[in-house]
């Protein structure tokens, strides 16, 4: 996916709940947090959503997806980019209390590039 001059790629690894709210928008807005969820947290590449899609979603509700999605720069600059262990692990921290104004800032669509899911 080409970002465009004026938008940012980001990826979000998601579970299969959280998939069907997407699903449910038309693929355009990403659910509100649970009160137990201070931040959205999309991440910066594609391996990075992989790992936690893969050795995260999947064992705690037996299937991951990866996906992606494009939002105008101008929205993403007032976030500072997260690392969060390894240097290729960064993330961006967006206030729950903001997420509607990110939905807003959705250019097209979500999409779901990759899933995995638990061997039986």
């Amino acid at each position: 996916m080409n970002a465009g001059p004026d938008c940012v790629v980001l990826y979000r690894p998601t579970g299969p709940k959280e998939l069907a709210l997407v699903r449910d928008s038309g693929w355009r807005r990403w659910p509100p947090r649970l009160p137990d969820q201070p931040i959205f947290y999309p991440v910066t590449n594609e391996d990075y959503a992989i790992q936690i899609a893969r050795d995260w979603n999947v064992p705690a509700s037996g299937s991951g997806y990866v996906t992606r999605f494009r939002v105008c720069a101008d929205f993403m600059r007032r976030y500072p980019l997260q690392t969060v262990g390894g240097r290729e692990h960064t993330e961006w921290w967006i206030p729950a209390e903001e997420l509607e104004q990110l939905n807003d800032a959705i250019v097209g669509a979500i999409e779901v590039i990759h899933e995995f899911h638990r061997a039986n």
